[in-house]
């Protein structure tokens, strides 16, 4: 019996020691394997541990903040974090960095060539760059990747639009609008239409799109400068107040609509719109203008000459401002002044007619008869004008010349006759210089 309780107990010292050295055993392997096991650093969890931090300091635009965690991130795992490197190109190209966040749009591309959302914006800052081609390209490659996507297909038509190829930037556009309508499609479709001169048909799209927004203001403003173009300014001035309904500080509405007002010789009224126009955008050339040209209605010369000088100081390009000051130096007999503003607005626009007859009128005020015939030649050869013929004929008769001015008198007679009643009796100084004239020529013909 004392045998056999020995043997257990030797049997049972044997069976721990076993046990023991199993437990050894495990506990080596394990550590081995620790050893064995790939360092955190590249890892998915550690690539990805900060990425909600990152999120949420850049949708509370705390950009410096978000730059230097990613920064410190990117050092941990040594540049191989898609999301970090993707969210610190979008705040470099919200910096103006375009090139910088091209680059780093590139660099998440390479992690991850299969997201579609990287191409993208690789897309947006190779547009941006004005490097449309490339961008062209690049959205192609996105459509392989992925399904039917809106923004690419309107990214795509933006591109072909900058490059002038219309057809493929409607083609576009409408592909994006199948996908999914957006007030910003609409928008640059018609867009394309204007700069095709299909006003009739940009107009169409901008109507299809305000069934869809009846409530946009810059889809209501657009419509109605277009009618305004048109020279439909009912419907123009229609659209505009619907527009002023929902935006009324919109400065780019009120100066249409006071454009509007300001052509039916509304002179005051027009002048209260823009006054609220002016504390919204002080520094607008095109405000600046027409409240000079409301003056100049008012017959209020110093005034007016003062608001075109600060356009013309705002907008020293703009042919408009240095014809309009022309008039009005005219109208005041400061002819040396207005043939200087008339040349300056020929040279930054030679194919408008009407400069080429005032500034006519003002060589032939500054007894340049000679070059006042060729300002008048130039106008007639460039558009047929009953007042070009009336004006040219008026310096004929004055430098007597008779029969030259007999054969323009009857051309203005010719175009004269084709007006309707409405437009004859429009300016009563034109009937009174054409039967002075009348009277002239035939007294003429009596000597």
């Amino acid at each position: 019996m004392f045998v056999l309780r020995q043997q257990l107990r030797k049997a049972a010292s044997q069976a721990s020691g076993q046990q023991a050295s199993a437990s050894a055993a495990a506990a080596a392997a394990t550590s081995a394997a620790a050893a064995m096991a790939p360092k955190p650093t590249g890892g998915v969890a550690l690539r990805e541990k900060v990425n909600w931090l990152i999120h949420m300091q850049y949708v509370r635009l705390d950009y410096d903040a978000c730059l230097a965690t990613i920064e410190s991130h990117l050092k941990e795992c040594r540049g191989l974090s898609e999301y970090p490197i993707y969210v610190k190109a979008l705040i470099k190209r919200q910096r103006g960095e375009i090139a910088e966040s091209l680059q780093l749009f590139q660099a998440a591309t390479c992690l991850n060539p299969h997201n579609v959302a990287n191409l993208k914006q690789v897309g947006r800052s190779l547009y941006l760059l004005g490097r449309h081609k490339a961008a062209l390209d690049v959205y192609e490659e996105a459509l392989k990747l992925g399904s039917e996507d809106w923004e690419i297909w309107h990214n795509k038509g933006l591109c072909n639009m900058y490059l002038k190829q219309y057809d493929g930037a409607v083609e576009c556009l409408k592909r994006a609008n199948f996908i999914q309508r957006h007030d910003s499609t609409y928008m640059q479709l018609g867009k394309v239409y204007t700069l095709q001169e299909q006003y009739r048909t940009a107009i169409d799209v901008y109507i299809e799109a305000l069934e869809f927004s009846p409530e946009n203001p810059e889809l209501l403003t657009t419509v109605g400068l277009l009618y305004l173009r048109l020279g439909e300014n009912y419907k123009a001035f229609d659209f505009l107040g619907n527009s002023l309904t929902h935006d009324p500080k919109n400065p780019k509405t009120i100066l249409a609509a006071g454009s509007i007002i300001q052509d039916h010789s509304d002179m005051d009224v027009a002048l209260v719109k823009y006054r609220v126009a002016a504390v919204q955008t002080p520094n607008s050339a095109q405000l600046w203008n027409n409240i000079g040209m409301c003056f100049f209605g008012k017959q209020r010369f110093v005034a007016a000459i003062a608001c075109l000088k600060r356009a013309l100081y705002l907008d020293p390009f703009e042919w408009i401002i240095s014809y309009n000051l022309g008039l009005v130096h005219l109208n005041t007999g400061q002819y040396a002044s207005a043939f200087h503003y008339f040349s300056t607005s020929i040279n930054l626009k030679p194919d408008f007619p009407s400069s080429y007859m005032y500034l006519a009128i003002t060589l032939s005020r500054l007894d340049d008869f000679e070059n006042a015939c060729s300002a008048y030649e130039k106008a007639i050869e460039m558009e047929e004008d009953h007042l070009f013929e009336l004006n040219y004929a008026i310096a004929l008769f004055n430098n007597d010349e008779a029969d030259k001015a007999a054969q323009h008198f009857a051309e203005f007679e010719k175009l004269f006759a084709k007006l309707d009643d409405e437009a004859k009796n429009s300016d009563p100084e034109v009937n009174e210089q054409r039967l002075a004239l009348q009277q002239a020529l035939k007294a003429a013909r009596g000597k």
